[in-house]
């Protein structure tokens, strides 16, 4: 087996004081293991799927099934009639903040959306009054579309542009606002795969930078008593803990939101109310992820649905009985 760079080692360091703690998290990366696959429910469940399940986990969402390892759901014919959507266990825990929201949503937008696993999950588990799920790349938006519109995700739309626009147009208006943030995506080694740079300070520093960029746009969209999702797959600090730091010095009148489901994997990198789960926990590759609420009391400014309907590049508007 090669052996681990120095940076890899130097990151493990960085986040584990213990030692065994540091060499299980290298091992993780350098010879990663086979995750069990999970599916979201997107509709009714049927009697009979055929699907071997892993026992729940105790924060795992009804509509989600893990299963166990060797199952291949994106081959089963559910699948291809938009039954459910397969995703990354990882995924899973990171949205599980969601069901922290207890009030009624109306308007949810995902700043960040392709492929569409948190979009669906959102919309599965808060039923939004509309959906709109933004992917900034092109050729990204293929997969987003194809996945939404096979999912029979509605009311729900679809858009092309920097959050920027967004935090211009359409101000403290939306209840729920979802960050997975663009990342150097380190978790995918875990995954077997390639993410060349991913552990380099100059890659981590550039993607920190977006983040933020991304995050403060996102912040201004959020309306009053409503909340703000963050969430990356990767482990540096800088694209992590430090975003959030940095975001709530900058924004004081949100507040990180403690979910008692998940305390079991608070970071010990902060005291804020955040969380990780890593890839030697064998759930998934691993993940970062915290929920955010706007404290402010009153709204400020009328949004102009109109204008933003106009830049909808795919749109199901039916409302589903």
């Amino acid at each position: 087996m090669e052996k681990p760079s120095n940076l890899l080692l130097k990151l493990a360091r960085r986040l584990f004081t213990n030692p065994d703690e540091q060499e299980r998290f290298v091992e993780a990366l350098m010879n990663p293991q086979p995750f069990q696959s999970s599916i979201i429910w997107c509709h009714e469940k049927p009697d009979f799927t055929s699907l071997s399940v892993e026992t729940p986990t105790y924060w795992q969402p009804p509509f989600i099934d893990r299963l166990h390892l060797g199952e291949k759901p994106g081959k089963h014919p559910l699948h291809e009639k938009g039954y459910f959507y397969c995703l990354d266990f990882s995924s899973v825990f990171a949205a599980a903040t969601l069901f922290t929201i207890l009030q009624p949503v109306r308007l949810i937008f995902d700043m960040c959306a392709a492929p569409g696993g948190k979009s669906i999950f959102a919309w599965k588990a808060l039923k939004p009054e509309l959906i709109i799920s933004n992917e900034v790349i092109g050729k990204r938006l293929g997969m987003l579309i194809s996945n939404l519109k096979r999912c029979h995700i509605s009311p729900s739309a679809v858009v092309n542009r920097d959050s920027s626009l967004f935090a211009q147009m359409m101000p403290s208006s939306s209840d729920l606002v979802i960050v997975d943030a663009p990342c150097t995506g380190q978790s995918l080694l875990a995954k077997g795969e390639k993410a060349p740079g991913c552990f380099h300070p100059t890659a981590i520093n550039k993607s920190a930078n977006r983040q933020k960029r991304i995050i403060a746009n996102s912040a201004k969209i959020v309306s009053a008593q409503g909340h703000l999702a963050y969430m990356t797959c990767t482990y540096s600090t800088e694209e992590n803990e430090q975003v959030c730091e940095w975001f709530l010095e900058r924004f004081p009148h949100f507040q990180a939101v403690q979910i008692s489901n998940l305390a079991k994997y608070q970071s010990h990198l902060t005291t804020m109310p955040c969380y990780r789960l890593f890839p030697q926990d064998r759930l998934g590759a691993g993940a970062f992820t915290v929920l955010f609420k706007n404290t402010n009391k009153i709204d400020s400014q009328e949004v102009d649905f109109n204008a933003i309907s106009s830049l909808y590049i795919y749109q199901n508007l039916n409302k589903l009985s």
